[in-house]
């Protein structure tokens, strides 16, 4: 019965077309969350971290609905670059990224 289970499960994810998958995979990812970590550069140097970012948003227009030149989320800034919210770190953040900034989107590797 397992076996059987198994097979039908992974015969769906294969006749699931690659972002078909990926909107399952968000899907998860948006009900656990993510511990995201946000790098901003700027003349290849970071200058801003902001860490336990679940997703990055690409804003859309009120009336027109159209794409937006930028992303946005919500986490905490990272004063020191340490990867871990300290004390006066404490205060989740709104931000927003252009299209022409360097930024890296990244799971956390120190949690």
């Amino acid at each position: 019965m397992k076996k059987l289970l198994f097979a039908i499960i992974a015969l769906f994810f294969i006749a699931c077309t690659q972002e078909q998958q990926n909107k399952i995979g968000r899907s998860i990812q948006n009900l656990t969350g993510v511990n995201g970590v946000v790098d901003i550069y700027s003349g290849g140097k970071l200058v801003m971290r902001f860490l336990k970012v679940d997703k990055l948003t690409t804003a859309h227009g009120t009336e027109d609905n159209k794409v937006r030149p930028y992303r946005f989320g919500y986490g905490y800034i990272d004063k020191n670059f340490n990867y871990k919210v300290d004390e006066d770190e404490k205060k989740k953040v709104y931000f927003e990224i252009t299209n022409y900034e360097t930024y890296i989107f990244y799971e956390n590797p120190k949690q």
